[in-house]
C-alpha cells in the first residue's frame, strides 16, 4: 500500500522525525543542547553530495511511504549485505522517504532511509544495492556514534576559537587598539571555521571508509560494483558545474569525481565486475519503479512515461494505478483484473484492487481482495493494516470484530505504525469496548511521539481495565513514561 502518508508529516505516518534532513537518534535526542546543535551541522550521513540540495531538503519535513511490495524488495536487497557486514538482518530495515532526490542516509543503527528517487532512477537492482551497501558501511563502521563525538570535538574547537577571539577583543578594547579589535573578530570567525572544517573533514574520511566497505560487501556476496560506479558517475555529472565554485574543504562529503576516481580501479578489479542481476529480480525492480513513479509522480508525467503503446507489465501496472489516482474506478478495476488474470497469486495486485475500491468509496467490495492479499502475503504489515481499515470502514460491528485480531497482529509486528493503532481504536469502539479503544488511541499517540495525549488516553483506559491485566500494564507503562527534553 502506498499510504496516504505521502502528504502528511512523518510523525503522522510512522516516525517522529526532526526538521533536519536526517532524524536524530534516540541518543542525540537526549543529548545536551550543545551536542545536538553540533550534530545539526552535519544532519546525518548522506549519500548525496550537493550541499544546496541537502540544505533544501533539511528545511522540509520528511513523509514516510509505506508500501509492502517496495519494502519487501528492499529487504531482499539488504539481507545479504547485512550478512556480509556481520550485522543481524532483523535489526536493520529500510525506511522509504517520499522524495525524488537521489539520496539515502542513516541516522541510527536500525534504519536506512532511502528516497523514492533512488529506486525510481536506478535502472537495475545493483544500483540500489550499491547504495544500501554504502549505508551499511556507515552502520558497521559505527560512524554514527563516532560522528556524535566528532561533532562534540568540532563544537569544542569552535568554542575555543570564540574564547580566544573574545580575549583579543577585550585586550583591544582595554588598549584602544582598533587593530587588535579587528584581529579579535577574525579570530572568532576563524575558530568557527576551524571547528566546522574539522568536522567536515572527519565526515569525508567516513564516506571513504563506507565506500571501501561497500566494495567488500559486494564482493563477499558475489555482486557487481558497477551499480556503485554508475551512482557516482551520475552524481559527478550533477556536480560538474557546482564543483567549479565549491571549496572542497567545505564539503561534508568527498566530491563525487574524487570518490569515483578512488573507487573505479578497485571496483573494476572485482571478480564479479560483470555479474548481472537475476532476471526475476530485475523484473521485480521494474514493477516497483513503475509503481512508485505512478503513485508519486504528476499524472501528466506518468501518462507520458507509460503510454498505452507500452504493453509491458510495469507500464500496465502504472496505468492501472494512475486510473485509480484519477478516480476512474471502473477503468482501474478493468486494468487490475487484466493483471490478475496473468498473475492470480500476486498479492500486490490484489492489494491494489482492494485499496482502489476502499479509497474510492466501496469498503465492502475492498474486503475480499484485501483478505486475498493478506492470505498471499501474511507477513506484509501494510497490507494487513489496510485490510483492517477496510473491515472497520464497512461500519458493520461484525466486521469490526474481525478487524481486531488483524490489527493487533499488525501493531505487534510493527509497533511504530500509528495508523494501525488508529484503526484498531475504531474497531474496538465499534465493537463496544471503550477501554481498549482508549488504550489503542494512547498507543497510537505514543508511537507518534505525542506523549501528553498518549498519557491522557492511557489514564482513561486504566479506569476501564482490570488492574494487573496485560492491557492495564500497557496503559500503566504509558502513564509512567517520561518525556525526554533536549538540553538536559
Amino acid at each position: 500500500m502506498i499510504a496516504r502518508c505521502l502528504t502528511r508529516l512523518a510523525a503522522a505516518c510512522r516516525l517522529p522525525l526532526s526538521p533536519f534532513s536526517a532524524p536524530p537518534s534516540a541518543a542525540t535526542a537526549r543529548a545536551p543542547r550543545r551536542i545536538a546543535t553540533a550534530a545539526a551541522l552535519v544532519a546525518g550521513l548522506h549519500l548525496a553530495l550537493a550541499p544546496v540540495a541537502a540544505q533544501a531538503q533539511s528545511r522540509r519535513s520528511l513523509a514516510v511511504v509505506r508500501d509492502a511490495e517496495t519494502e519487501q524488495l528492499l529487504r531482499d536487497y539488504l539481507k545479504p549485505i547485512l550478512k556480509a557486514a556481520g550485522l543481524p538482518n532483523n535489526n536493520t530495515h529500510v525506511v522509504l522517504v517520499n522524495d525524488r532526490a537521489f539520496n539515502a542516509f542513516v541516522a541510527d543503527s536500525q534504519r536506512i532511509f532511502v528516497n523514492t528517487g533512488v529506486v525510481i532512477d536506478a535502472k537495475s537492482p545493483n544500483e540500489v544495492i550499491g547504495v544500501l551497501a554504502h549505508e551499511t558501511g556507515h552502520i558497521a563502521g559505527n560512524h554514527l556514534s563516532r560522528l556524535h563525538e566528532a561533532a562534540a570535538r568540532a563544537q569544542l574547537l569552535a568554542v575555543i576559537g570564540m574564547l580566544a577571539g573574545a580575549g583579543a577583543v577585550a585586550a583591544g578594547a582595554a588598549t584602544g587598539s582598533s587593530a587588535m579589535v579587528g584581529g579579535g573578530a577574525a579570530a572568532i570567525g576563524g575558530g568557527m571555521s576551524v571547528g566546522q572544517r574539522s568536522l567536515l573533514a572527519y565526515q569525508r574520511g567516513e564516506e571513504d571508509a563506507a565506500d571501501r566497505s561497500a566494495l567488500t560487501y559486494l564482493q563477499r556476496t558475489g555482486q557487481s560494483p558497477q551499480g556503485m560506479i554508475k551512482t557516482f558517475e551520475r552524481m559527478a555529472n550533477d556536480q560538474m558545474m557546482a564543483a567549479r565554485y565549491a571549496d572542497p574543504y567545505a564539503q561534508s562529503h568527498p566530491m563525487a569525481r574524487d570518490r569515483l576516481q578512488n573507487l573505479e580501479t578497485k571496483a573494476q578489479a572485482s571478480p564479479y565486475w560483470n555479474a548481472k542481476d537475476a532476471p526475476a529480480l530485475q523484473a521485480r525492480h521494474e514493477m516497483v519503479r513503475a509503481k512508485l513513479a505512478a503513485f508519486t509522480g504528476q499524472p501528466q508525467s506518468v501518462a507520458r512515461q507509460f503510454p498505452a503503446s507500452n504493453t509491458s507489465m510495469p507500464a500496465r501496472y502504472a496505468r492501472a494505478i494512475l486510473a485509480y489516482r484519477l478516480g476512474d474506478n471502473a477503468s482501474a478495476q478493468t486494468q487490475i483484473d487484466a493483471l490478475l488474470r496473468e498473475q492470480p497469486n500476486n498479492p500486490y495486485f490484489w492489494e491494489l484492487k482492494g485499496q482502489s475500491m476502499l479509497e474510492l468509496g466501496n469498503p465492502r467490495g475492498a474486503v475480499g481482495p484485501l483478505q486475498k492479499a493478506v492470505s498471499l502475503a501474511p507477513n506484509a504489515g501494510p497490507i494487513r493494516t489496510l485490510y483492517g481499515q477496510a473491515l472497520v470502514a464497512t461500519g458493520n460491528p461484525a466486521d469490526a470484530k474481525k478487524a481486531i485480531p488483524e490489527l493487533n497482529r499488525a501493531v505487534r509486528d510493527d509497533p511504530d505504525d500509528s495508523s494501525a493503532y488508529r484503526y484498531l481504536a475504531m474497531a474496538y469502539s465499534q465493537a463496544g469496548d471503550t477501554a481498549m479503544a482508549d488504550l489503542a488511541t494512547a498507543q497510537g499517540y505514543f508511537a507518534d511521539g505525542a506523549v501528553a495525549q498518549a498519557k491522557h488516553y492511557a489514564m482513561r483506559a486504566k479506569a476501564g481495565l482490570k488492574t494487573g491485566t496485560p492491557a492495564w500494564v500497557q496503559a500503566d507503562d504509558i502513564t509512567s513514561a517520561s518525556v525526554p527534553k533536549l538540553g538536559r
